[in-house]
């Protein structure tokens, strides 16, 4: 009898799953070319207009998690939220086990540029909304470290992955230096975010439709924030500032 409850539980998580996802697709494409459109259609200044269309996502990505929470497809919960409220100004860091990493952080946050790789401006769901709000492509390294300075100078949050893609399941963690060099050469603050997902979900072993047999329970985590200026005083040059933070992150963010 619990065997067939898994194997119905299992199957209609499959499904959900796909539904959620369909959901997210066609929720993409209307808030690019309906929703944040209109909600800016008479605010001429740049800056506002990423931020509004910024908000408008942080609100269906809500959406999105309570959707997929309520279907049953996943459980999650979030620790430590509050301290976000006084982070201005700083570069959010964050492990990234699973597909759904991203939203689940953008649902808590009403302001939040991102980093995103190259291939997601080819997106046809997404690449409206990453353009709407303002995200900065990992693309050219002198234009990005410039972006990065600027939206961090103007006390914005900025969200950046430093695996630069997800986790994989085997073998041993690299964690990349942008989020360092970033950190270091704007002498910028990170608030670490730590994600964890049990049983694994939506990694990047496996397909969207190779659900657990268990429902899959994310827990987010907002933990310390961690003071650069700390790391360049006690380094001779820059580079090494940012070698000893990233050997730091690591062990934060890999607990």
């Amino acid at each position: 009898m619990n065997t067939i409850f898994l194997l119905l539980s299992q199957g209609w998580r499959v499904f959900a799953t796909g539904l959620c996802f369909i959901f997210f697709g066609i929720g993409a494409l209307c808030l690019a070319f309906i929703f944040v459109p209109l909600q800016t259609l008479t605010i001429k200044d740049k800056s506002k207009k990423e931020h509004v269309a910024q908000s408008i996502i942080q609100k269906a990505f809500l959406l999105f998690c309570q959707t997929m929470k309520f279907c049953g497809a996943i459980d999650y919960q979030f620790i430590g939220t509050e301290k976000l409220k006084s982070d201005k100004g700083c570069l959010i860091v964050a492990n990234h086990p699973s597909l759904i990493d991203y939203v689940l952080i953008g649902s808590q946050l009403p302001q939040c540029d991102c980093l995103v790789k190259a291939s997601i401006w080819d997106n046809f769901f997404i690449k409206g909304i990453v353009k709407a709000a303002g995200y900065i492509p990992n693309i050219n390294p002198e234009q990005l470290l410039d972006s990065c300075s600027e939206r961090l100078g103007s006390g914005n949050l900025l969200l950046v992955f430093p695996e630069g893609t997800r986790t994989k399941e085997q073998g041993e963690i690299a964690l990349q230096r942008g989020a360092s060099q970033i950190a270091v050469r704007t002498e910028t603050d990170l608030r670490v975010i730590h994600i964890s997902v049990s049983p694994s979900f939506l990694t990047k072993e496996k397909r969207w439709y190779q659900v657990p047999t268990v429902k899959p329970m994310f827990t987010v985590e907002v933990k310390e924030r961690i003071v650069v200026k700390q790391f360049i005083e006690d380094a001779c040059s820059l580079s090494l500032a940012a070698r000893a933070l990233n050997k730091h992150l690591n062990k934060v963010l890999f607990p």
